[in-house]
């Protein structure tokens, strides 16, 4: 297998939900992903389909209710949080995190699982740093307080400290909530340069099925507990994208690739 081809988080029967006393409640059922190096890939559905959930379930922080998620070839379950740490990133949205910190020290937080117990920064740790500001275009702002940051400057951060963690797999959940379309398609951007450059394996959650339509590498669509792994093109031509909305109110056009409202 080529390296371009090469596959660095895949799930194999993948069933996930959450358990409610003894019952196990599956939300997204049978997924058997791939996530290829070098490719951004978009994760859609609509509101309350199992987005978050079965990110994090890939992500390692949650359970599978059967099945199971691969991290380079290794059960995800079987590594120990530090290689994991070195191997896979997670941005996710709502957690907390002080906006005291300026970007400069927030970024270097990424830099946690290679930092002796001190945590002393080596001249290593500091490159990867300064590359992740870069590669996000920070630097006129790494001595800002995050509180002083719009949005998607803080978001960018966020993105900056899983980039100065330096893993191959990076995970994002809803990393544009709260941005106008401008930004959005920003972050988006960024992140399908960050995935082809620096050759980063990405998936990220998203609400905005168009904007990332014509963004994404390969996309994988969430519906009626199923998730189906293909690219932009193949997936409006299977007809899945009309199938996501009660069709008495929203149809999709092919052609120009946008939702309406009949």
């Amino acid at each position: 297998m080529s390296d371009f081809n090469k596959i660095l988080l895949s799930s194999s029967k993948l069933s996930v939900g959450y358990k409610n006393g003894q019952e196990k409640i599956i939300i997204v059922e049978d997924v058997n992903l791939s996530l290829k190096k070098g490719t951004f890939t978009t994760m859609v559905g609509i509101n309350g389909s199992g987005k978050s959930t079965l990110l994090r379930t890939l992500a390692g922080l949650q359970n599978p209710i059967s099945g199971e998620v691969l991290l380079e070839k290794s059960p995800i379950k079987t590594l120990d949080a530090e290689i994991k740490a070195k191997q896979l990133s997670v941005v996710l949205t709502g957690q907390y995190i002080s906006k005291n910190l300026t970007v400069l020290e927030l970024v270097s937080l990424g830099r946690q699982p290679y930092t002796n117990w001190l945590g002393k920064l080596s001249e290593e740790d500091k490159v990867h740093i300064l590359n992740a500001i870069n590669a996000t275009e920070l630097e006129a702002l790494k001595n800002t307080a995050c509180h002083a940051l719009s949005d998607g400057q803080f978001q960018r951060a966020l993105i900056a400290r899983a980039l100065a963690q330096n893993t191959e797999v990076i995970l994002l959940d809803e990393p544009t909530t709260h941005l106008d379309l401008h930004h959005k398609a920003s972050i988006f951007s960024l992140l399908k340069t960050i995935a082809h450059e620096q050759q980063k394996t990405i998936l990220s959650t998203s609400h905005d099925i168009e904007l990332v339509l014509g963004m994404s590498d390969e996309m994988l669509v969430i519906h009626n507990g199923k998730a189906t792994q293909d690219t932009p093109k193949n997936l409006t031509e299977s007809g899945i994208f009309e199938q996501l909305f009660p069709d008495n109110i929203i149809g999709f056009n092919k052609e120009n690739q946008r939702f309406f409202i009949r």
